[in-house]
């Protein structure tokens, strides 16, 4: 549904100009903080909750009640679908070749090596997880409320608590697998 302030024709209507800045506001930084879980890369989230507004910009009405969940789970698939892409490179690149790429994370070889070890470990079995387990604990580790992720996630809140400890039981194993 295009809004007023899309149609370069029209005047902007300044209420939802108001509303969609409030909205922003308000779930900036949930929605970045979604994203970095599932990247580990602040500046790649941030990169995603850009492409995460502007398409709820271009769809939706920022006075939607649904508003921040839509944001939520779209951070989240946005963010994952980054991490598949980079997962295709990195096997295209393992097959011609080309070299690693230098995170930069510390001076230390050794630290560098075990920190890329435990976080390949945790993303290992995030992905061996079920979808609504790894989205549960994507969305809950990310600060939301129960109530965020149960919207989300089109669940009951009284659901969220049983499918985090459930979710975060199996990662357990999977990590200790």
């Amino acid at each position: 549904m295009p809004t007023s302030y899309e149609r370069p024709d029209a005047a902007p209507d300044l209420s939802l100009v108001r509303a969609f800045e409030e909205l922003f506001m308000a779930e900036y930084g949930r929605v970045v903080g979604i994203a970095t879980r599932v990247l580990a890369d602040r500046t790649e989230a941030e990169d995603v909750a850009q492409e995460v507004f502007l398409a709820f910009h271009r769809s939706h009405s920022p006075l939607a009640d649904y508003a921040p969940a839509w944001l939520h789970r779209a951070a989240w698939h946005t963010a994952l679908n980054r991490v598949r892409g980079r997962r295709r490179r990195e096997r295209r690149e393992l097959r011609s070749g080309a070299p690693d790429r230098d995170d930069g994370w510390s001076a230390d070889p050794g630290r560098i090596v075990e920190r890329i070890h435990e976080r390949e470990q945790v993303r290992s079995a995030m992905r061996r997880l079920p979808a609504r387990a790894a989205g549960a604990l994507a969305l809950r580790y990310s600060g939301l409320s129960y109530a965020a992720v149960a919207q989300a996630m089109g669940i009951g809140v009284g659901q969220v608590g049983t499918v985090l400890r459930r979710a975060e039981a199996r990662l357990k194993r999977e990590v200790g697998a």
